[in-house]
């Protein structure tokens, strides 16, 4: 059965999941929600089995994930699911923020929905697990993956994750994270240690970035996926200064050509 994989990622965790299904699936073409944002109109399928693979960030979808949901139309699907990797809770309220998108939007829901454990990497809050800790948890998502990609090769049906807590939590939190989460690249700044290389630009899904003199400048529609931060080679970019002394992240099975979706071509992504 062919399948085709949406996956929005910043700091490479949910593009290395996205691959794992894929290659198990076979037959099976991968393509980034960035790359969509100006192709207008609805997107249809073409494939009979469809994928959704991306973060949870403040308990709900990424901003573009959402807003590429609604374009969808899956009316011919006979199957799709989601995989939304975290580093904390929120999972569940997020597959079925998805969930009601699709069926309001795209002619059907969910057959599946899974979560997958994944290093945290929000760095505005917390330093990214590293060392040891890094390595078990990347060595029980691939396991979980393997088991994901087993029941989606199946095309069986799972019943989505529920949490009355979480729910609770998306409904007071996610609303004032998608009012205000174009604008917290204010919160960006860039040191003299910068050497223009234009990798923020370039890694920046929502081609939020331009470099101005030399240096980066934030146009204000950002997704908070901080992989401008994460990934520069010099940790030049911070949010303040407790993120000065916290170390960054990328997935280990991915690298910054495959995350460049500018100048080239997502707990976050």
């Amino acid at each position: 059965m062919k399948t085709v994989i949406w996956y929005f990622t910043g700091t490479g965790n949910s593009l290395a999941a996205a691959r794992k299904i894929c290659g198990a699936l076979g037959d099976c073409r991968l393509v980034p929600i960035a790359g969509l944002q100006d192709t207008p109109g609805k997107i249809v399928p073409d494939a009979e089995r469809v994928g959704i693979v991306c973060p949870v960030y403040f308990t709900g979808l990424p901003a573009m994930v959402a807003a590429f949901a609604s374009r969808l139309d899956l009316s011919r699907a006979r199957y799709a699911f989601a995989v939304l990797t975290l580093g904390g809770a929120g999972g569940s309220p997020a597959i079925r923020q998805l969930d009601g998108i699709l069926r309001d939007k795209a002619g059907r829901g969910l057959d599946a929905g899974f979560l997958v454990k994944m290093p945290g990497n929000y760095i505005l809050m917390y330093a990214p697990p590293s060392g040891r800790k890094q390595e078990k948890l990347l060595a029980m998502a691939d396991e979980e993956i393997a088991g994901i990609a087993e029941a989606v090769g199946r095309c069986g049906g799972r019943k989505l994750p529920s949490s009355l807590l979480a729910g609770i939590a998306h409904h007071f939190m996610y609303p004032g994270f998608a009012a205000r989460v174009p604008t917290e690249d204010r919160k960006f700044s860039v040191t003299d240690a910068c050497t223009s290389c234009g990798t923020c630009a370039k890694v920046c899904p929502a081609g939020n970035i331009r470099i101005e003199g030399g240096r980066p400048a934030w146009q204000h529609r950002c997704e908070l996926c901080c992989a401008c931060i994460h990934l520069c080679p010099v940790q030049a970019i911070q949010a303040g200064p407790k993120t000065a002394g916290r170390g960054r992240y990328r997935n280990p099975g991915v690298s910054i050509a495959d995350l460049e979706t500018r100048g080239g071509d997502g707990d976050r992504g």
